[in-house]
């Protein structure tokens, strides 16, 4: 089977925009914005969108770090099926938040739902702290989790549009292992709301859950200058808009337009949205291939990620004896290695290319879990060791997650991207996410570590054929323009 790769795009001489009877624009947007060197305009989009994967590292921190918490409260008195089902909860909102979300950030706009999104989430993790049951707290569970699935769907449109083509890859993995900011901002949260010479056992889990909408508040002032992506606009009927967006970028960028007869451009006709018909036949008929690819790796990484994350507390407390009020010291450094992945291997999927490191990140990290998992079984690793262990196998296991979320959200076209990092990211969810947890929720109560092990070889299973689909059938796009990997539906000849 041939790699799916869009044909070339016959650029011509570049000039402005202009609009044809027909509703046919030539543009040069994406050339113009490709064009742009990094600047603080670049630097602002980034702190203002993709804190959004702090946020939802905060929120999964929590729901580990605060495990024991919610077992030990005398309202709630939860057991290991209850946290299970709450965290299980939560990837299911996450799940048709993306789908919903993602379907309206396509045909309404990316700024409109960035903004929906983050209102939800906002008062959805307010309510949290205010449960009294587990029907309570998994519904607000689901409620938050249906926020920031929609916000990866709008955010990571909005970031793979405005960043330049030679920066997105570095960009978008250090972006999503940011994450691990908002972990390490929970385990310590965690570490001091949860001190009972500090807190009560039912106050400090309900005020933990506030730091998120706290943060929230502060981020919904600063999405108020982010602009509407132009390359949706000139789609959708909007190029004056997306040719003004241009301009004061380019403005606030390198102080003056940008020589409009340095760059090509393409001819779109342009359209008020895209049926759901086309969609489907887009996602799962001509790029297929590419379909078959993002699932696999979203798959793959969501229960790798999510069944040994949700869980990392309950296995600390119940085979190590660490108290729960501690549990957070011992994030610290997982948190650290998930971090510093991306960060240090970023470049490289810029440089040797996506598809050797995808297939490197994942094969390696699927190889160390089950060689820790064998160590945990017979008895070999303290906490601290199992600690090292799990920092070393996510500081590999991080930039390959970032990379599935890269992959689904720039190898197919402009007019279903958002769904289509929706769609992946809710079937991969909810394949590895969903269950996940509550597999491992089910193992761990049995007190085996034998039968942990069996769940880490799954993962690990799971972590080495997704590499090898990877190397096989993956997208080389490093540093190409968004409209040279997938060309817009509303591309014309």
């Amino acid at each position: 089977m041939e790699l799916q790769q869009t044909p070339t795009l016959n650029y011509g001489p570049a000039v402005p925009a202009a609009i044809a009877s027909d509703r046919i624009v030539e543009t040069s947007i994406p050339s113009r914005l490709d064009a742009l060197p990094w600047s603080g305009f670049h630097t602002r989009v980034v702190l203002a969108l993709g804190i959004t994967w702090i946020l939802d590292g905060l929120e999964v921190t929590l729901a580990g770090a605060l495990s024991g918490a919610l077992k030990q409260s005398p309202t709630l008195h939860f057991s290991n099926l209850d946290l299970g089902i709450a965290n299980s909860a939560y990837l299911a909102g996450a799940v048709l938040g993306a789908l919903g979300f993602g379907w309206l950030t396509d045909r309404i706009g990316r700024k409109k739902l960035f903004f929906i999104t983050l209102a939800l989430y906002l008062s959805a993790t307010a309510a949290t702290a205010l449960s009294w049951d587990i029907a309570s707290y998994a519904l607000f569970r689901f409620l938050t989790g249906a926020g920031i699935g929609g916000e990866y769907t709008a955010i990571n449109s909005t970031i793979q549009e405005l960043v330049p083509a030679r920066y997105r890859g570095w960009t978008d993995l250090v972006i999503n292992g940011s994450f691990w900011i908002g972990a390490a901002m929970g385990a310590v949260a965690a570490i001091v709301l949860l001190d009972p010479a500090l807190m009560g056992p039912d106050l400090g889990w309900r005020l933990a859950y506030l730091i998120g909408a706290a943060i929230g508040l502060v981020v919904l002032l600063m999405r108020m200058w982010i602009p509407e992506s132009p390359r949706w606009l000139m789609i959708h009927g909007r190029p004056d808009q997306a040719h003004a967006i241009v301009d004061d970028i380019e403005r606030s960028v390198i102080g003056h337009d940008q020589d409009s007869g340095r760059f090509t451009k393409i001819r779109l006709k342009m359209r008020d949205h895209t049926p759901i018909r086309e969609v489907v036949h887009t996602l799962f008929s001509t790029y297929r291939q590419r379909a078959l690819v993002g699932l696999v790796l979203m798959s793959a990484q969501a229960f790798f990620y999510n069944a040994i994350f949700f869980t990392f507390a309950l296995v600390l407390t119940d085979f190590y004896g660490i108290s729960a009020d501690h549990v957070g010291w011992y994030l610290l450094p997982f948190a650290a290695g998930n971090f510093l992945g991306p960060l240090l291997l970023g470049r490289l999927f810029d440089t040797l290319g996506r598809r050797t490191m995808i297939m490197f990140t994942y094969g390696i990290s699927g190889l160390l879990l089950a060689l820790s998992g064998y160590l945990f079984t017979i008895g070999a690793l303290s906490a601290q060791g199992q600690t090292i262990a799990w920092m070393v196998i996510f500081f590999f296991a991080s930039p390959a997650a970032s990379a599935a979320y890269l992959t689904v959200s720039e190898t197919f076209p402009l007019e279903v991207r958002a769904l289509a990092i929706a769609v992946f990211y809710a079937v991969g969810t909810g394949i590895g996410g969903v269950i996940g947890p509550a597999l491992f929720g089910v193992l761990i109560d049995t007190g085996s570590r034998t039968s942990v092990f069996a769940g880490y070889l799954l993962g690990a299973f799971l972590m080495i054929a997704a590499a090898i689909v990877a190397w096989r059938y993956a997208v080389s796009a490093e540093r190409k323009s968004l409209e040279q990997i997938a060309r817009p539906l509303a591309f014309m000849e």
